[in-house]
């Protein structure tokens, strides 16, 4: 095979990669909420997927990706690139997508057709013949999409008998969804996505040895401030440890008392 003919192989090869990667997924509010639909195909009619016109926010992995007003790529179509978009309100498609199919990233699109700079999305899909492992979640934070009142938790011992009791799941509860960022220790090198919006916290007790009949164990104990908004979280802030190193990752559900992570620690669904 001569050199030209590998080059173009592989060229095709790397695209076809690109593209098996590649990843959308539809939720049903602003910020990354309700239900959700996710596909790594085109579709050209979301009825079939009972999602149509229902999107209001979508995060896209690999990308591009072209999504349609109507059925069968028809009415008026927008390309998003590879990131987070909370709401599609702002280019007029929530509630309005029918149809969406992956483009090829060296697609001639006009710039006319692409929407608003994306935020960067955290791809926390599980890599071919990746080893996961569980790491403990030791606190959570729900942040609030809008202003209102503000809560946070205080830990207080307290003693117990119960030498087997397990450290809980986390207080807001649920399972792990999608990854808005992650970060190592203090925040050196990645920075996370930063949603905004009042805070209520929840931290995961962790049991402290005493050396005698009784341990002592943390209990949650919750403080608020400000007037109660009402307002459903945007985002969870939530903080793990393994392999002696804590880290830090925003998710758009709540975990539970573990996550899973690959041998970097890096979050993966």
């Amino acid at each position: 095979m001569n050199t030209v003919l590998k080059s173009a192989v592989a060229a095709a090869a790397m695209a076809l990669a690109a593209q098996a990667m590649a990843q959308v997924t539809f939720y049903e509010h602003d910020n990354f909420q309700g239900r959700t639909f996710t596909t790594a195909r085109q579709v050209s009619n979301f009825n079939d997927s009972g999602f149509n016109d229902r999107a209001s926010a979508v995060v896209v992995l690999g990308g591009p990706w072209e999504v349609c007003e109507h059925s069968a790529f028809g009415g008026r179509c927008t390309v998003l690139r590879a990131g987070q978009y909370p709401s599609l309100t702002a280019m007029g498609l929530n509630d309005r997508i029918s149809s969406v199919r992956p483009m090829s990233r060296d697609a001639r699109v006009d710039d006319s057709r692409y929407a608003p700079a994306a935020t960067p999305a955290y791809d926390n899909r599980r890599r071919k013949d990746e080893r996961l492992y569980d790491a403990d979640v030791t606190s959570v934070r729900a942040v609030l999409g809008t202003p209102g009142q503000r809560c946070w938790v205080e830990r207080e011992q307290v003693a117990t008998e119960q030498r087997d009791n397990r450290v809980p799941g986390a207080l807001i509860g649920a399972v792990l969804g999608g990854v808005l960022g992650h970060q190592v220790g203090g925040g050196s090198g990645r920075d996370i996505a930063t949603v905004g919006g009042a805070v209520a916290g929840a931290v995961v007790g962790a049991k402290v040895g005493r050396g005698d009949a009784q341990d002592a164990q943390t209990r949650d104990v919750q403080r608020c401030t400000g007037e109660a908004g009402g307002a459903r979280p945007g985002y969870w802030d939530v903080t793990y440890h393994f392999r002696g190193e804590d880290h830090r990752v925003q998710m758009t559900t709540a975990p539970g008392a573990t996550v899973k992570v690959n041998r970097r620690g890096e979050p993966r669904i």
